[in-house]
């Protein structure tokens, strides 16, 4: 069985999400489980930067056009936060859009929508 790509990092963002979720609950808009996950993750002393701006190219030229994810997590993976009722195919596009422009190998797509507790997925690229 392969490993799991960047395991105890992802344990660790799933384990602050988590902890948003059991304090805040649904309802919040994206920014503000935004908020309390940058909040979460500094506890946590996982390091992040949000809302970084992604530059993209076509073809070797630089676009004006950027991305920018909610947050990257050790250098290493794209979280995107969502709080919809469940996730759309655009929402899964956005991700790996995301994943393709920077060439980082792992997202997570975390949605604090109304279900029985925060939903996390894994794309791996």
């Amino acid at each position: 069985m392969p490993e799991i790509l960047f395991k105890e990092e992802c344990y660790a963002i799933q384990g602050a999400v988590f902890e948003v979720y059991r304090e805040m609950g649904c309802g919040f808009l994206e920014a503000v489980y935004q908020e309390c996950l940058e909040h979460e993750l500094r506890v946590c002393k996982i390091p992040f930067v949000a809302q970084p701006e992604l530059q993209l190219s076509y073809k070797g030229a630089l676009l004006q056009q950027t991305y920018q994810p909610d947050l990257i997590c050790f250098d290493s993976i794209i979280v995107e936060l969502k709080a919809v009722k469940e996730f759309a195919s655009e929402h899964q596009a956005q991700i790996l859009n995301y994943l393709k422009a920077t060439d980082m190998k792992l997202g997570l797509l975390v949605n604090f929508g109304c279900h029985p507790k925060a939903t996390v997925k894994r794309f791996v690229l």
